[in-house]
C-alpha cells in the first residue's frame, strides 16, 4: 500500500525523509512537498527537521558517488518538477543497493532523468545569468525580477556575487516569491510582497535612480546597433533568447521614440 511522506520542501528535509522511508520500512512511499500535497494528512508519515538523519543519509551517499553527480541531485531538486522527489529517492536507492559505480548507467530510467533534469537546470541557469538585467532605485540598489522555469537562484549566487561585488543588489523571482539580496559582504535570502504594481510605469518612476531611463535607453540604443537587420535571423534568435525572457530585459521594452531613442 502507497504511503505519503510529507516533507517542508528543503533539500535536507529531503534526506531526513529518505532517512525515515528506510528506519519505518516503508515498502512504497510516495514523498509530496506539504505544499502541494495532493492528499489530506490522515495517514501521512510527516517528515520532521533533523540534521543528523539528513547528514547520515548525504554522507553514505556522497561515498558513493562523484560530486558532480551529487550536484546533478540537487539541481534535479531544484526543478521542482512532478513527482522528482520519488525519482531521487529511487535513484538514491539503486546507488546504494548496488557495489559498482552506477552514476552514468544511463539504461537506468532514473540515473538518465536525473542527468537530463540536471541539463535542463542548468541551461536556465545560464540563460538566468545571461539575460538578467539590474536597474537601480534611488537608494542605488540594483534589482532585478525573474520568473525562471526552474528554481536557479541558489545556483546564481557566485556569478552574481563574483560580477558585481561592489553593489548592493536584489534578485527576485515572482513565481516562487522570494529572492537574494547582496549588501556588498553577504547574500541573504528575502521573501517581498510585490504587488501588480510593480510593473506600473507611474510606481516605477517613484522609485527609480534619476538616470534609470537613460541606461534603459542606452540598452535599447546598442541592442538595435548590434541587431543587423540583414542579418537577423529570428528563428535562431529565439533560440537563444527564448520570448519568455523578453518581458525581463531592457532591451526588449518598447522604444520610447519621443525620446528620440
Amino acid at each position: 500500500m502507497v504511503q505519503t511522506i510529507i516533507y517542508n520542501g528543503s533539500f535536507e528535509n529531503f534526506f531526513t525523509a529518505v532517512f525515515e522511508i528506510y528506519e519505518y520500512k516503508i515498502a512504497e512511499p510516495d514523498i509530496q512537498k506539504e505544499t502541494s500535497a495532493n492528499t489530506s494528512l490522515f495517514g501521512a508519515h510527516i517528515v520532521h527537521e533533523n540534521e543528523e538523519k539528513a547528514a547520515r543519509v548525504i554522507k553514505s551517499l556522497q561515498q558513493k558517488i562523484t560530486p558532480l553527480a551529487f550536484r546533478n541531485l540537487y539541481k534535479s531538486f531544484l526543478s521542482e518538477l512532478p513527482n522528482i522527489e520519488n525519482v531521487m529517492l529511487r535513484y538514491i536507492r539503486y546507488v546504494i543497493q548496488s557495489s559498482n559505480s552506477v552514476e552514468r548507467n544511463f539504461s537506468n530510467s532514473d540515473v538518465l532523468m536525473i542527468a537530463q533534469t540536471a541539463k535542463k537546470v542548468d541551461r536556465e541557469k545560464h540563460r538566468m545569468e545571461a539575460f538578467i538585467r539590474f536597474q537601480k532605485t534611488k537608494d542605488k540598489l540594483y534589482y532585478a525580477i525573474v520568473q525562471p522555469d526552474f528554481n536557479v537562484l541558489p545556483l546564481i549566487i557566485k556569478h552574481f556575487k563574483d560580477r558585481y561585488a561592489d553593489q548592493r543588489w536584489l534578485v527576485y523571482d515572482v513565481r516562487r516569491k522570494y529572492g537574494l539580496y547582496y549588501d556588498r559582504e553577504n547574500v541573504t535570502e528575502v521573501k517581498i510582497d510585490f504587488t501588480e504594481r510593480i510593473n506600473d510605469t507611474l510606481a516605477k518612476q517613484n522609485i527609480y535612480d534619476d538616470q534609470e531611463d537613460l541606461y534603459q535607453s542606452l540598452w535599447q540604443v546598442y541592442f538595435s546597433s548590434v541587431n543587423i537587420k540583414a542579418r537577423k535571423n529570428l528563428k535562431l534568435h529565439i533560440q537563444h533568447m527564448p520570448k519568455r525572457y523578453w518581458k525581463y530585459l531592457t532591451e526588449k521594452q518598447p522604444t520610447d521614440l519621443k525620446n528620440g531613442v
